[in-house]
């Protein structure tokens, strides 16, 4: 018992580094996303200054994907922040009980059947965690693919204008 507790905690720590690279991940993503953001929100002001409202139509449709996508940021690492809490949690709780056995001692406030319930549930939440894809993961592929569409669009648009430009038109 006291073999499986270990691969347990085991485990739950390199789920834990995992967790914490993850978060790490996200805050560079939404660090560069802000900055895109504030970037398109520059140019945007440039080109009213100028009274380019072509561009300016542009760049209120990048600055919403972007804004979009920050906030989607933003929520996605604020429950990665929760779910490590909640998982370091956990992983004290485990150790402390791993540490109660391992002395022999009976842990505070269960039985070694209780105890095995608990790190199963706690093996099973650590392997979903990080196996399973969540929802923030998919909204952020289709906000990618959007702003991938509203990309080519805008780059097609522009060839069009430089063709017609060159047409005389």
């Amino acid at each position: 018992m006291l073999a499986q507790m270990r691969e347990t905690l085991v485990k739950v720590r390199v789920g834990l580094e995992d967790l914490r690279i993850g978060i790490s991940s996200t805050r560079v993503r939404l660090a560069e996303e802000r900055q895109k953001l504030e970037t398109v929100r520059r140019r945007k002001e440039l080109a009213r200054g100028i009274g380019d409202e072509e561009t300016v139509s542009v760049a209120e449709r990048f600055e919403a994907q972007h804004a979009e996508r920050v906030a989607v940021l933003e929520r996605k690492l604020a429950v990665q922040e929760e779910e490590l809490a909640l998982v370091e949690s956990e992983a004290d709780e485990m150790n402390a009980e791993f540490k109660a056995a391992h002395a022999g001692v009976a842990p505070p406030g269960g039985t070694a059947s209780a105890d095995a319930v608990r790190d199963a549930a706690a093996r099973a939440e650590v392997e979903e965690a990080l196996g399973g894809r969540d929802s923030v993961g998919d909204e952020l592929d289709a906000l990618r693919r959007s702003e991938e569409r509203a990309t080519r669009e805008a780059r097609a648009d522009a060839m069009l204008s430089e063709l017609k430009r060159r047409m005389g038109r």
